[in-house]
Formats: C-alpha cells, sequence, structure tokens
C-alpha cells in the first residue's frame, strides 16, 4: 500500500524544535529568500483541447473521468484481477530497487541525526588519561632524569550559541534533503507498482499476439502450398504463387521479434518482482483484466499537493532557500563556552585528595573578518543554487501537467482507436464466417477460407494491441494524478522545525 512517509522520522524534527526554543532564535528567518514555492498558473483543464467527461464506448466500456477526483491510493484493484494485485504486492515487498530506496531515506535521516547532534545538542566527553614517563630532569641538579606518573580523569561539555541561526538553518536545509528523499522514495513506489501494472499487460497482450500471429502464419504457409499447387494445375499465375510465397515468409519472419519482446517484457517483469528471469510470472490473459469505468482527474491546484515529485521540488525550493539563510548567517558573529571539570596528580593519593581537584571554563566570541571573499561567494553560490531549484521546480510543475494531459489525450484517442480496431476485427470474423460458410456450401474455394482467415488473424492482433494500450495508459493516468490527501492535516517540516513566527514569509 502506498503511504504517505514522514520524512524525517519525527526524532530530529523534534530536537530543532527544542533548540529553537532554547537557543530563542527569533531572526533567523530573516536569512535567505523565501521558503515559500512559486506560485503557479492554474489552468481550467489540461490539455489543449476540453477532455469530455464521459469517452468513447469501445470494448463495452464507456470510462467516466471524474473532474475533481480523489486519487486511489491502490488503484491496481480497479483492475478486479487478484493474480494482479498478487504481483503488485510481491514486486513491493521484494523489489531491490525500493529496498534501495528505503535504505537511501533511512541512512538520509541517520544523517540528519548526525548533524542535529553536532550543531544543536550541547557535547559532554569524558576521558581518563594515565601516564607513566621517563623525562630529562635539570641539568643543575644531581638526578639527571626523572621517572613518574601523572593520572588525569576530567569532563568535557561545549556548547555554541546559534544566535544568527547558521546552524539550525543548515540542519534544517537537511531536514528538507530528508524530506526530498521520503518524496523520491514514494515516486520511486509508484513508479514501481505502475510499471509492474504495465509490464503484466503487456505480457498478457504479447502471449495473445503471439498466438495469433503463429495462426496467421500458418495460414500463410497452407495458402502458399495452395497457390503452389494450383499454379501446378495451371489455375494460379506464377506472380500469384511468388506472391503467396513472399506473404508466408514476411509473416513468419515477423514472429520470432515478436517472441524475443514477449520473453523480454516477462524477463523485465520478473526483476520488478525481484526474481530472477528464469522465475518471470506466466503471463495472465486480457480478459482476466477488466478496465476500470471510472478514473479520477484532479485539477491542477490539487496536482501541486498529490504528485511526489512536485512536493519533492518543493522541498528542494525550501532547502536550498535554507542553506542560502545559513551561508548568510555564519557571517555573524557565535558563541562559544566550554568547561572541564575533574582530577590529576602524579599520584593516587593527590588524585583522590581535594588538591587533585582540576577544572577549567572559557568563553569564545568568533566574528569572520576576512576569508579571502570565500564567505560572500559562498552567500551567492547557494543563492544561484535557489535560483536554479525554482527554476526546476516550475518546470517540474508543468511537465506533470503535460504529463496529465498527454495522458488524457491517448485515453480518449485509444478508445478512439479501440472503436474502430473492433470494428474491423467484427467485420473480419464474419467475413471470415461467411466465407467458411459459403466453402461448406461449395459456393467458393478452400483457398478463400484461407485468406480470410489471415485477414481476421491480422485484425485480431490489432485488436489485442488496442485493447492493452487502453488498459496501460489507464493505469499510467492513475500514476500521473498522484497520492490521495492523507486523512490527517500536514505538519510541514518549517512548522515542526521551528518556533511560530521565526520562518521567513
Amino acid at each position: 500500500m502506498m503511504t504517505q512517509i514522514d520524512p524525517a522520522g519525527g526524532t530530529p524534527l523534534a530536537f530543532i524544535r527544542v533548540a529553537f526554543l532554547s537557543v530563542g532564535v527569533a531572526g533567523c528567518g530573516a536569512f535567505g529568500p523565501d521558503r515559500e514555492p512559486p506560485r503557479m498558473p492554474s489552468p481550467g483543464h489540461y490539455a489543449a483541447d476540453v477532455q469530455p467527461a464521459q469517452l468513447p464506448l469501445a470494448d463495452g466500456v464507456a470510462q467516466q473521468l471524474t473532474n475533481a477526483g480523489r486519487p486511489i491510493a491502490q488503484w491496481w484493484t480497479l483492475y478486479q484481477s487478484d493474480a494482479l494485485n498478487a504481483l503488485v504486492e510481491e514486486g513491493l515487498d521484494k523489489s531491490p530497487s525500493l529496498a534501495a530506496a528505503q535504505s537511501t531515506l533511512q541512512a538520509a535521516r541517520e544523517g540528519l541525526r548526525v548533524q542535529i547532534g553536532q550543531s544543536v545538542i550541547p557535547s559532554v566527553d569524558a576521558g581518563f588519561s594515565p601516564t607513566r614517563q621517563r623525562a630529562l630532569g635539570i641539568p643543575t641538579l644531581p638526578q639527571q632524569t626523572f621517572l613518574e606518573n601523572i593520572f588525569a580523569a576530567e569532563v568535557k561539555t561545549s556548547y555554541t550559541f546559534d544566535f544568527f541561526g547558521a546552524a539550525v538553518l543548515a540542519d534544517r536545509a537537511l531536514a528538507r534533503q530528508v524530506q526530498l528523499q521520503a518524496y523520491q522514495l514514494e515516486s520511486t513506489r509508484r513508479a514501481l507498482a505502475t510499471n509492474i501494472v504495465v509490464a503484466t499487460i503487456n505480457a498478457a497482450s504479447l502471449q495473445e499476439q503471439v498466438a495469433a500471429t503463429e495462426r496467421l502464419v500458418a495460414l500463410g504457409e497452407q495458402r502458399a502450398r495452395q497457390t503452389t499447387a494450383r499454379y501446378a494445375l495451371g489455375s494460379a499465375s506464377h506472380d500469384e504463387m511468388l506472391a503467396a510465397e513472399q506473404d508466408a515468409a514476411n509473416a513468419a519472419a515477423s514472429l520470432p521479434t515478436l517472441r524475443a519482446q514477449a520473453l523480454a517484457v516477462r524477463h523485465a517483469q520478473a526483476v520488478l518482482l525481484g526474481r530472477t528471469p528464469d522465475r518471470a510470472p506466466v503471463p495472465l490473459s486480457l480478459g482476466e483484466l477488466h478496465l476500470p469505468d471510472h478514473v479520477p482527474v484532479s485539477v491542477p491546484t490539487d496536482l501541486l499537493h498529490q504528485r511526489p515529485d512536485i512536493l519533492a521540488a518543493e522541498a528542494t525550493v525550501r532547502a536550498t532557500a535554507d542553506e542560502a539563510g545559513a551561508a548568510t548567517a555564519s557571517m555573524f558573529p557565535s558563541l562559544t563556552l566550554s568547561a572541564s571539570y575533574g582530577r590529576g596528580g602524579f599520584d593516587w593519593s593527590t588524585f583522590t585528595s581535594p588538591a587533585g581537584v582540576i577544572w577549567s571554563v572559557a568563553a569564545s566570541l568568533t566574528q569572520p573578518l576576512f576569508h579571502g571573499g570565500a564567505l560572500v561567494a559562498r552567500k551567492h553560490q547557494y543563492a544561484a543554487t535557489y535560483d536554479a531549484a525554482v527554476a526546476q521546480y516550475k518546470q517540474t510543475v508543468l511537465a506533470a501537467f503535460k504529463n496529465v494531459a498527454d495522458t488524457l489525450v491517448s485515453l480518449d484517442e485509444d478508445a478512439n482507436t479501440l472503436v474502430q480496431v473492433e470494428r474491423a476485427a467484427a467485420a473480419a470474423g464474419a467475413a471470415q464466417r461467411d466465407t467458411e460458410s459459403r466453402y461448406t456450401l461449395g459456393a467458393t474455394t478452400f483457398y478463400a477460407t484461407l485468406t480470410a482467415g489471415q485477414q481476421y488473424q491480422i485484425a485480431s492482433v490489432q485488436y489485442t494491441r488496442a485493447r492493452a494500450a487502453r488498459l496501460a495508459d489507464t493505469a499510467a493516468l492513475f500514476e500521473s494524478i498522484g497520492n490521495p490527501p492523507p486523512s490527517r492535516p500536514r505538519t510541514s517540516i518549517a512548522t515542526a522545525a521551528m518556533a511560530k513566527g521565526a520562518v521567513n514569509r
């Protein structure tokens, strides 16, 4: 099941919130560009032409496009095939590519915890260092060397006050990167489910195409033999014999390529499921897959909050804005406090006595003055990165709109194509039956039945391809709409990471 993923796993965000409240950085949001993604146009419809709410009736189904519909999480179940459902669930459970994306997300979360622990939480270290050494003495003393023991144990702590929010902005930028990884995982999950469904449809389609082509080849060979026999009897010309031979050879030549395509699709399907190619599942039949008769189509404004690729681009905009803010904040002063407490001595008695107490307290205020232009250059670097992220966000949104528009057009034209192909197949089937009936009555030759049979098998191949294209494009439309909105209000990283009012608007 496709579910929304908490980008940071909860704990790091709580760390950031505590850090902000404790340090009291109210002005860190003043650094850096606007963290909100740019506003995008909201078209009234996706394609250049307004898409009808109901697609043409084809193969007994007239699909309904539900405008402003809610996306369906497990949309593949609408194909009403338990076998297909089992394949998708197997792929989501065992696919190595999905497992790699999950591990990448977990690594990003742990990296966020590492950075927060190093930059926001005070560090505390304990050390014990017993030493025995032989050292040189003063030349004027009778004893030239001394043998001594040193015992030292202390606890050290330090903390840097991030008054201008450089560290916190850097942590927030990394949290955005974790969010980006989460959306990329969701994109991988959705793409995997779609690829499994499409591969299953293509495997079923190619299996039926191979079977129809094999029948076509058999009819072609039989027709070629009949024409050769007729030529020997003088009832067919030499050109007719050669044409029949050429047709049979051409049909037979198309079969190996089709078989190779069918096996390649099955091998790809096995890999998607986490299997080796030799364990590819047996192809389903197209009759086992029922075309969903209702398909939700979200309005463009909702699409911005449903597609993982758009949400990932939005997270990138926010991350680069925080990085630019951190680069600016790092040019301001920072204060580091450190302290240590412990015991030391040259023998155990001194170590354990009040005389062995050792401690230190220190403060360090740092203001960058001159770094050869590196700080300014880094600020400009992240500003340019932010501009690139904004442009990429706009391009991602436009590409998403185009993806939905193209899929809607393809689905509409698939129905139109299937209407005509179904019509042609019905006519070819009727012609074959009529020819066979006439042959039975002696009104035509057996040769004519072979020709009619060939025409019907060619029409059957086209019909199978059209049905498969409609099924596959329906899956593509489900995938292009994105995820259903979460059942509970989503808390953004900005809200969870910082105190109210700290975000720059």
